[in-house]
Order: C-alpha cells, then sequence, then structure tokens
C-alpha cells in the first residue's frame, strides 16, 4: 500500500496546479450548496467516469466541504504518477492482501473531524451517462470500520459543452444517512441519487 505523504510545499503546488488546470479546462463549475457539521470527518462517494473527477471534487472540497482532501486511488496509478501521494492519494490494490491495510486506512482517516475522504466505489472508469452505478463491497468495510465518526455524503459529476466552447461541470451533492444501512441499500440510495441528478442534468436548457 502507497500512503499519502505530507510535504508542505509540494502540496502547494499541487494545490495550485490543479485550481489552474480545472479553470484552463471548464467554462465554469456548478454545485448546490449543502451544510457540513465542522465537527465530522466526511467520507464522499462519487462516480467515476474520466481522469477529472478527483481534480473536480478537490475543487469542491475546496469551496464548500472545507476538509483536508484525501482520495483513494488505484495502485497502478499511485505508481505511475508518483506525486499524487503529496495530494492526498493513497492506493488500494484489490488483487493484494494489502486491500484490507488500504480500506482499515480509509477508516481511521475518518477518525481526525478535519479529514476528508474520496472513494470511487464503481472501481474504474465508466461512462458519465452509464444507467446503473456499479458498487464495490469495500466501501462498507470503510463504514463499518469508521462507525460512526464521519458525515457520508453523496456526489455527481456530470460533464457537457451545451453552447460553451469549454466544458462545463455540474457536481450534486446529498448527505445520506448510513446507520443501519446493508450494502444494498447504500447502493440502492446512491443509485437512486443517480438517477435523479442525471434526470436533472437532462433537463437543462441554456
Amino acid at each position: 500500500m502507497i500512503r499519502n505523504q505530507n510535504n508542505v510545499f509540494i502540496r502547494w503546488i499541487l494545490h495550485n496546479y490543479t485550481r489552474w488546470i480545472v479553470s484552463c479546462h471548464f467554462h465554469e463549475i456548478i454545485n448546490n450548496q449543502i451544510e457540513i457539521d465542522p465537527n465530522k470527518s466526511v467520507l464522499l462517494i462519487a462516480n467515476h467516469f474520466s481522469f477529472w473527477d478527483s481534480l473536480i471534487l478537490y475543487i469542491i472540497n475546496q469551496k464548500v466541504l472545507k476538509k483536508t482532501f484525501h482520495v483513494m486511488v488505484r495502485e497502478d496509478t499511485t505508481l505511475h504518477l508518483k506525486y499524487v501521494k503529496y495530494g492526498g492519494a493513497f492506493s488500494i490494490n484489490k488483487k493484494s492482501k494489502e486491500m484490507l491495510e488500504s480500506l482499515d486506512y480509509a477508516a481511521k482517516l475518518l477518525d481526525d473531524p478535519q479529514n476528508l475522504v474520496l472513494i470511487f466505489p464503481q472501481g474504474k472508469l465508466y461512462s458519465n451517462f452509464v444507467n446503473e452505478i456499479n458498487f464495490e463491497k469495500g466501501i462498507m468495510k470503510v463504514i463499518q470500520k469508521a462507525e460512526e465518526n464521519f458525515q457520508l455524503l453523496f456526489a455527481t459529476t456530470f460533464i457537457q459543452y451545451f453552447k460553451h466552447k469549454k466544458q462545463s461541470v455540474t457536481v450534486y451533492l446529498k448527505q445520506e444517512e448510513y446507520t443501519g444501512k446493508s450494502f444494498e441499500d447504500l447502493k440502492n440510495a446512491y443509485q437512486k441519487h443517480y438517477e435523479n441528478t442525471k434526470l436533472q442534468q437532462t433537463e437543462i436548457v441554456i
């Protein structure tokens, strides 16, 4: 397992680079507002369709959630892009015995109310407009181990051009109750949020 590393200087560079590259690539990022408990950490579950997902949600964290950003990424990504560990990334390898270590580490991060942990439960990239969101079961191990120390948030992200030369991003956030939920309950709750927000997105008229 590759853990995130704390280097203030490199993190500052990555912070400013992320803001710059996102602002250059996209026309705008639109999001709804949501109430956040400053005394609890955040587990953010999101759909995964592109290289941009983590960067966009990093910006949303800076704007709305204001927590210390961490994201679970595939081990091959952290090996290829070695700098991402300084931006809050830590690795998971589903084919390795270290997978449980990664899930335990994610749960431990949620003990600190200053932290946000972003997880893409699909496990790999899918189209931005698939009908069903695949869920890997590891997310439940994180929730169970973290107990009740965090807030659970759903995020769905959609990208479209509309009338602009650059793409526009819309992020829909929703606070979700997780106590007593089974894996199927959690999956179905996210699926409902995804379907509702995809419908909202397709009804947008510019």
